[in-house]
């Protein structure tokens, strides 16, 4: 046989091995962060929720969702290992020293979009233009159903054969 006719089977046969291990070492390197999990150690799940570890088992891990809620997942289910830093700054909400300097705050309401010291009275708005008709249009209800438009049809014919 000719080596250009084995070409491209050589070179499929090496894609689909470095495919395959690269996904083995992202699976051992997801086993080996399983593995370090220890009480008191700070994790999300594949479905999000953030707990700490309070005993580890072989297959399974005993979670601290809240305190005294105490959950059971499989240790396949364990997403992220979290440092205490972070863990600490997504849960509790504690901020790191290098955070609060400069930058700006936002207010959970609206109050700073008004001018302070600017009393807003609600009954003295004017009235906005949602782009209902006027009372000229209104006067006369038009024939037929209740808000249909009229059409000069009659009888319910239409043009539909």
């Amino acid at each position: 046989m000719d080596i250009v006719t084995l070409l491209p089977f050589i070179v499929l046969i090496g894609a689909m091995f470095l495919m395959t291990r690269s996904a083995k070492k992202k699976q051992q390197a997801a086993v080996n962060m399983r593995n370090q999990m220890q009480p008191g150690t700070g994790v999300r799940t594949i479905g999000g929720l953030y707990a700490t570890v309070k005993e580890v088992s072989d297959d399974t891990v005993l979670l601290e969702a809240a305190p005294g809620v105490h959950l059971v997942f499989a240790k396949n289910s364990i997403g992220a290992v979290l440092e205490d830093a972070e863990y600490n700054r997504i849960v509790h909400g504690d901020e790191e020293d290098g955070l609060g300097g400069d930058t700006p705050i936002v207010p959970d309401d609206a109050s700073s979009l008004t001018e302070p010291g600017a009393v807003v009275d609600p009954a003295g708005d004017a009235k906005i233009d949602l782009g209902k008709k006027g009372a000229a249009d209104d006067a006369e209800p038009a024939p037929g159903a209740k808000g249909a438009k009229s059409d000069d049809k009659s009888g319910g014919d239409t043009d539909a054969k």
